[in-house]
């Protein structure tokens, strides 16, 4: 069996294809670094320049599914011509993949694809399924609804797809967690603002596993890439601190200052959303990781 997979060179996609080779699944992968491309056995780099609809075309041969994880940082400010880039390396990378297989009549049968839990409200409250109809009245919001509806264009080329939205990825060597960390290795980790807002998170083993287990079991829909419990950011810095055997001895950090830091990008630290996983689980899939401690002790120890 061969997947085809976007992103594949990036943090999660690098766990994406450990977890696919530990399975089995060779990869076909597509990148737009030249200097990336191995041809290795079961490891195989195919050129694309989406900004041109340049593609390989060679990379579907023999590929009966594809993960796409392909996506422009969001953790970079966001300037009006960044929110562009971070919307098109969604959008259109998607729409050429389809354009090629229409093009070239070839056969995909199954389509996995990101997505994100910005697309919920923020909300203290609310616990969000699957079946939420709301969409957050954020940029995430809407990149997240646009990136979603070019992906459904996948079932008119003939393949069943499923979109795994997303929530916080803690990893050891990048993503959020090291950001997280490192003031309070310093001495200087504090909560942001009141420290009750949600943080639905995931230790990126767990993540990269769902993405293959939706793949082999050809799960259709949409499904919350998140740990079973999510945890306040109050409760997630004083994990942290505890595990790094660090204070916590400053106020928490109002949100006006990091909007002026961070500009519109601030909300990432700041919007609630308390996430199910229990869609995903009723299909059989099994955490490694379903607390935050051990994760945290796994990933800073």
């Amino acid at each position: 069996m061969t997947v085809l997979i976007t992103g594949a060179t990036g943090l999660i996609g690098q766990e994406i294809v450990k977890q696919c080779h530990k399975e089995g699944i060779d990869v076909h992968y597509l990148t737009t670094s030249k200097n990336k491309l191995t041809k290795e056995k079961n490891y195989k780099g195919f050129y694309w320049n989406p900004n041109t609809n340049e593609i390989d075309k060679n990379c579907f041969e023999g590929v009966s599914g594809i993960i796409n994880m392909v996506g422009a940082s969001i953790s970079k400010r966001w300037t009006e011509d960044y929110k562009k880039i971070i919307l098109e390396s969604r959008t259109k990378t998607a729409q050429l993949l389809q354009d090629t297989i229409r093009a070239f009549n070839y056969k995909i049968d199954y389509v996995v694809s990101a997505s994100a839990v910005g697309v919920y409200p923020t909300s203290l409250t609310n616990y969000y399924e699957e079946d939420n109809t709301q969409i957050s009245p954020t940029f995430l919001g809407d990149v997240v609804q646009a990136w979603e509806a070019v992906v459904d264009g996948f079932e008119e080329v003939g393949a069943r797809v499923a979109k795994i939205r997303i929530g916080l990825v803690l990893a050891e060597d990048g993503g959020a967690l090291p950001q997280i960390v490192k003031p309070i290795k310093y001495g200087v980790g504090a909560a942001f603002g009141s420290g009750k807002q949600w943080q639905s998170w995931i230790h990126i083993q767990d993540l990269a596993k769902i993405f293959v287990f939706a793949f082999q079991n050809k799960s259709e829909g949409v499904f919350n890439g998140v740990a079973p419990n999510p945890v306040s950011n109050e409760e997630l810095t004083k994990t942290a601190a505890k595990i790094l055997k660090r204070p916590l001895i400053l106020p928490n950090i109002p949100k006006f200052i990091m909007k002026l830091v961070l500009g519109e990008m601030h909300i990432l630290l700041f919007e609630s959303q308390r996430v199910s996983s229990q869609k995903i689980e009723d299909k059989g899939f099994d955490f490694t990781y379903p607390n935050l401690k051990p994760a945290l002790e796994n990933l800073l120890k």
